[in-house]
C-alpha cells in the first residue's frame, strides 16, 4: 500500500486548494486541474513523500507530457472509481473499439475486470488529448488469485491482432507484473514486481497457477 487506504494505480480527487507546487507546475494549471475535478493517481512511494500519499499528475502531450509528482495528506483525498474498459470507447479512436470490446470479453471469461491506465485513461477522465497514432493500450488486469496460462494466452492473442501494442500489468493484490514478462517467464524465472513501496524481483511462480501450468 502506498498509504493506508490507498494503493498504487488508485485514483483520488484532491481539494480545490491543492498546492500549486510552482517549481513543478504552473499555478494556473494546478488550479484548473483541481477546479475541473480531475483526479490524481497514486504512484510508488519515494523517501521524500514522508507520511503523505504519493501522487502523480500526468500532463497531456500539448502541455509537455510531464509527469508531476506530489504528495498530499490522506485525509484531504477523496477516492475516485476508475472507469471500466467499455466506459472508454467514446474516448478512444474508432479503430480501437473492437479491441476494447475483446478486452471486456476476456475479462468476463476469466472473471476479472480489466481497466485502462495510461493515455486512454487520462483522455477519458479529462477530455484532453493524450492519445496519438503511436499510443499503446495500457491495461490493468486485477486477479484475485494466481494467474492462469489461459489469461496470459488470451492477452497475447489480443496483442497479436490489435491495431496497437497491448501493454500493462497483471495485478495480484498490491503487486503488479508486466503481462508480457510473466507470459514469457520460464520455470524458475524471476520477474520484476512493482508495488506502492518500490520494485523487486520475485519468482514468476508466485503469480502463476501451478495447477493450470
Amino acid at each position: 500500500m502506498a498509504a493506508e487506504g490507498f494503493a498504487r494505480h488508485d485514483l483520488v480527487r484532491a481539494p480545490v486548494d491543492m498546492p500549486s507546487l510552482p517549481e513543478k507546475l504552473p499555478e494556473d494549471v494546478a488550479a484548473a486541474w483541481a477546479a475541473a475535478g480531475r483526479p490524481l493517481i497514486v504512484r510508488r512511494k519515494a523517501p521524500s513523500d514522508g507520511a503523505e500519499v504519493p501522487l502523480g499528475l500526468p500532463l497531456p502531450p500539448a502541455a509537455g507530457k510531464r509527469r508531476i509528482a506530489l504528495a498530499l495528506p490522506e485525509r484531504s483525498l477523496e477516492p475516485v472509481s476508475p472507469p471500466q474498459i467499455l466506459d472508454c470507447i467514446d474516448a478512444a479512436p474508432p479503430c480501437w473499439e473492437p479491441t476494447l470490446r475483446e478486452v471486456a470479453r476476456i475479462g468476463t471469461a476469466h472473471g476479472i475486470g480489466p481497466r485502462p491506465f495510461g493515455a486512454l485513461l487520462w483522455q477519458r477522465l479529462t477530455g484532453l488529448a493524450y492519445l496519438h497514432d503511436g499510443s499503446d493500450l495500457d491495461l490493468l488486469w486485477p486477479c484475485a488469485g494466481p494467474v492462469s496460462p489461459g489469461l496470459l494466452a488470451d492477452i497475447a492473442a489480443l496483442d497479436a491482432g490489435a491495431p496497437m501494442r497491448i501493454d500493462g500489468e497483471i495485478l495480484l493484490g498490491a503487486a503488479g507484473v508486466q503481462w508480457r514478462e510473466l507470459a514469457q517467464a520460464g520455470p524458475g524465472a524471476t520477474v520484476l514486481c512493482k508495488s506502492g513501496q518500490g520494485v523487486e524481483m520475485r519468482p514468476s511462480a508466485a503469480f502463476r497457477n501451478p495447477a493450470a501450468a
